[in-house]
């Protein structure tokens, strides 16, 4: 008897692995162990609507329980895996029971890095990446009127958003010069910090935290490592995120900033696949090996990786895109703009409604956009279809885009 695919993560691959394996024709059992206590969900309304009261927690699964039973997906819930061992593929549950596998994958995603100072452990210092963080920041949040936030990543200013909506005085810390420093150009990191001062938010950069002080429980005050001590009744750390690997490293697997896997999903063990933010891979738009953490790339790479297992060649190609939303800006993003040696500008920054192309060597590599999801789209297809955009074309309003894709 068969004992099927069993997909460590019930994360946004880890479903989209067993959805495209069906899709597929894979006809035996598949298993889905996840350590949460939800069925599959949205995660990006977590730092946004679900925060809000926007969205409610029947809102956030991606799939009903209908869904599972039509597609004979069983979803083991509550479930830590505690380790592995390839020889007898078995897997073993901190329970004690025992999981056989024909095929594994890997979806295991990340989780936020820990902020390593005293204080860190008190009550009102949270993270947010799953739905039981989102739990305890909401809750948080409804008796707090001075929050800071430690980070100025993608989740700090989402949240930080987020609360200012709801009334909230909020500082926000970041150790590098700008927001979002490793994520966007120096013209969208100005855009967005002077954003959110303007709707009031404290922004301080090139700066440091010594330690969270509280009154031997709870958080009162974040302590700055110039000395000045910033009143907190909530704090958010977002600080970035490390991959869930050490179960496939313990269990001999390659392992870097992730699990190591080529181009079809595939790790070094013809049975094991990996895919989501848990993995190392190569990718056609960047110039070295990448973890990406994303929406798409999961889904993406998951429907690699299923076709990987049902032994189809389905390289990942896909072009990464990523979006946030702040306030009244969405910020649209697509391809990997690290290495650009030449940025054009096309709309007017003060409408708040432009794009930023990003050229190398001539060749259009990413588009950040601003409100001006017409550009995003079509930015998608033109890096995929490398189209011969020049940069005078992309900076000239009067340039029909889509004119390159027709060719």
């Amino acid at each position: 008897m068969s004992d099927g695919l069993v997909i460590i993560g019930g994360s946004y691959a880890g479903l989209q692995i067993a959805t495209s394996a069906r899709d597929f024709g894979y006809q035996e059992s598949i298993r889905i162990v996840s350590d949460e206590a939800f069925l599959p969900y949205h995660r990006p309304p977590l730092s946004k609507g679900w925060l809000t009261g926007k969205v409610s927690i029947d809102n956030l699964p991606i799939r009903g329980e209908s869904f599972y039973r039509t597609h004979a997906i069983d979803v083991i819930l509550s479930s830590r895996v505690e380790s592995i061992d390839r020889a007898t593929r078995t897997i073993l549950l901190a329970s004690g029971d025992r999981l056989g596998y024909d095929r594994l994958a890997f979806a295991t995603g990340a989780r936020p890095r820990p902020l390593r100072l005293p204080g860190g452990e008190l009550d009102g210092v949270v993270v947010l990446r799953s739905l039981a963080d989102a739990q305890a920041l909401a809750e948080g949040a409804q008796g707090a009127q001075q929050v800071v936030v430690i980070g100025a990543g993608f989740i700090g200013l989402e949240v930080a958003a987020s609360l200012v909506s709801l009334g909230k005085q909020v500082t926000v810390i970041e150790a590098q010069d700008r927001v979002l420093a490793r994520a966007v150009s120096p013209t969208l990191s100005t855009l967005l910090g002077d954003l959110h001062v303007g709707y009031g938010v404290r922004l301080i950069t090139h700066g440091q935290v010594s330690a969270i002080e509280g009154d031997g429980k709870r958080v009162r005050s974040v302590l700055c490592g110039d000395g000045e001590r910033l009143p907190a009744d909530l704090v958010l750390v977002g600080i970035g995120a490390l991959p869930n690997s050490e179960l496939a490293e313990a269990s001999g697997l390659a392992c870097g900033n992730g699990i190591v896997v080529d181009a079809l999903a595939a790790t070094q063990d013809p049975l094991i696949v990996a895919a989501g933010d848990c993995a190392l891979h190569p990718n056609p738009h960047a110039k070295d090996m990448i973890r990406l953490e994303s929406v798409q790339n999961a889904t993406d790479q998951a429907k690699t990786a299923a076709a990987t297992l049902v032994g189809r060649v389905q390289p990942y190609e896909a072009v990464p895109w990523f979006w946030s939303d702040q306030y009244d800006v969405k910020l649209q993003m697509v391809g990997l703009s690290q290495g650009a040696d030449r940025v054009v500008l096309r709309g007017i920054p003060e409408n708040r409604k432009f794009s930023l192309y990003h050229f190398r060597n001539g060749a259009i590599i990413a588009v950040d956009s601003i409100n001006a999801p017409a550009d995003h789209m079509v930015g998608r297809k033109l890096i995929a279809a490398k189209a011969g955009l020049s940069p005078e074309q992309a900076a000239d309003l009067g340039f029909d885009l889509k004119s390159l894709l027709a060719i």
